[in-house]
């Protein structure tokens, strides 16, 4: 009979531990996103991830700031976690930068934080703070705005001026910063 009560209580004990819900994960501080956009008939996509501002506006772009910290600053990885990824279907020109159809990392110098210099990288699938300069295609000055209100959170946006030109837009904080994107022939 003891056997049978240890056993009926071992029983019970398993059924509510294995019956028990785990507690939802937080959501992430900086969730994935994605700008996609079509020039000239094309798919062009952004994959980032958008971190937050959370009170640290003014606190970002400084030399000691959130980025300054990061092993390859100036250059950011213009988002967080993993390097920001372009995918083009098209040949494009970027503020007179060629860049042939294909994947890329987009990275930005923000030396200067009222000038940014927006850079594609050839090398792909790296992590934000692996940044190879020998693998540059090439970098272009970004047109700096300031919006009305900080940017809470990060975020790419493409405008369509008709059949194959653009403009590509990354917000944040106080900044913000564009390039003009045209399809090639």
């Amino acid at each position: 009979m003891k056997r049978l009560l240890v056993c009926t209580g071992l029983l019970i004990a398993a059924t509510t531990l294995l019956a028990q819900t785990p507690a939802p994960k937080p959501p992430p501080k900086s969730p994935a996103a994605t700008e996609v956009a079509t020039i000239a008939g094309k798919a062009l996509t952004i994959t980032y991830s958008s971190p937050r501002v959370n009170g640290r506006a003014g606190k970002i772009f400084a030399k000691d700031g959130l980025i300054g910290h990061d092993p390859t600053y100036p250059v950011w990885r213009a988002g967080a976690n993993a390097a920001t990824k372009l995918h083009t279907d098209a040949d494009l020109n970027i503020e007179g930068l060629k860049v042939p159809k294909g994947d890329y990392s987009l990275f930005v110098d923000v030396s200067d934080p009222e000038a940014w210099v927006l850079i594609v990288n050839k090398q792909t699938g790296q992590w934000g703070t692996v940044y190879d300069k020998a693998q540059d295609l090439g970098r272009v000055k970004m047109n700096m705005t300031k919006p009305p209100m900080p940017i809470e959170e990060l975020k790419y946006i493409f405008m369509s001026f008709g059949e194959n030109k653009g403009k590509l837009s990354l917000e944040w904080e106080n900044h913000i910063a564009t390039v003009h994107v045209s399809a090639r022939d």
